[in-house]
């Protein structure tokens, strides 16, 4: 899966991210925990330097708990780098941001030296959601669409923190094929941009030998197939996804996708620190 989903606003905006760096006090990105390292852009660890890194981990009531505390462990162990996992629905973790960021930055955090936080993160991944619960009110616009943020904004969260946001940021697609496939499993690529059929085909292989218990329990099969396909078929026909009588791979394939990234089949990540971090090209 090799897809072009490079607006140029997000080339406008790399180029603005390298201008401001060099006011920025530290660099806040936005994964979605069940892909940490497919969900990171690459350009951000050669444009930060040496500023302090905060990964912070959203929709991690999404992902396997153990892979995330793993992750965690793995991202602490980098340089000047800290990882905090959060949730849409206990904002009083995302809250604890503005605290974890002064320790990395114990000379800031003033109303002389405010700290000047850029908070970055590819579409769909929680950003906009996270701005709005560290600022109290609604002010960067949420949508389960990606790519919904377009301009670049100042946020005061207090006296002595600002947020400076960006809009999603990706970039130019992966010549690795597995990456492409899990960013359009989470729904960071634009559901126009893929086949449903061929993502789901590449989903429930992935479920199938990671998560196979989730597949039984969510779609109550007493045994299941051996290869993706076939269980597609067999889910097709059992939730009446037919065309002239026949599995209807399409239909089912938007239903499993759907059903996936809500979350309905369980908690699950879909790769592990060190076998797919950096493995980028």
């Amino acid at each position: 899966m090799l897809i072009n989903w490079y607006p140029g606003h997000m080339n406008k905006a790399r180029n603005k991210v390298k201008e401001i760096m060099p006011a920025v006090d530290v660099v806040i990105e936005v994964l979605d925990a069940r892909l940490p390292a497919s969900s990171t852009n690459p350009m951000i660890e050669t444009l930060r330097g040496d500023k302090p890194y905060l990964k912070v981990l959203s929709k991690s009531d999404l992902a396997d708990p153990t892979i995330t505390k793993a992750w965690q462990a793995f991202f602490r162990e980098q340089r000047n780098m800290d990882s905090l996992a959060i949730t849409t629905d206990k904002v009083s973790i995302a809250k604890t941001i503005p605290d974890r960021i002064r320790k990395l930055l114990p000379n800031r955090g003033t109303s002389l030296k405010p700290i000047r936080a850029l908070i970055m993160g590819i579409p769909n991944v929680g950003k906009s959601t996270l701005i709005n619960t560290l600022a109290g009110k609604k002010i960067a616009p949420v949508g389960n669409e990606p790519a919904v943020t377009k301009a670049q904004q100042k946020i005061r969260i207090s006296d002595n923190f600002f947020l400076i946001d960006t809009p999603g940021m990706t970039w130019p697609g992966s010549k690795n094929e597995m990456i492409n496939y899990r960013l359009a499993a989470s729904g960071a690529i634009r559901d126009t941009a893929l086949e449903y059929d061929d993502l789901a085909v590449f989903a429930m292989d992935y479920m199938l030998q990671r998560y196979p218990e989730a597949i039984r329990k969510r779609y109550q099969f007493d045994e299941l197939c051996e290869s993706a396909t076939a269980m597609l078929e067999e889910l097709a026909m059992k939730r009446g996804c037919k065309k002239n009588g026949l599995p209807d791979l399409t239909r089912i394939g938007e239903l499993f996708v759907r059903e996936l990234r809500a979350g309905k089949l369980g908690r699950f990540s879909l790769e592990e620190p060190l076998v797919s971090y950096r493995k980028r090209e």
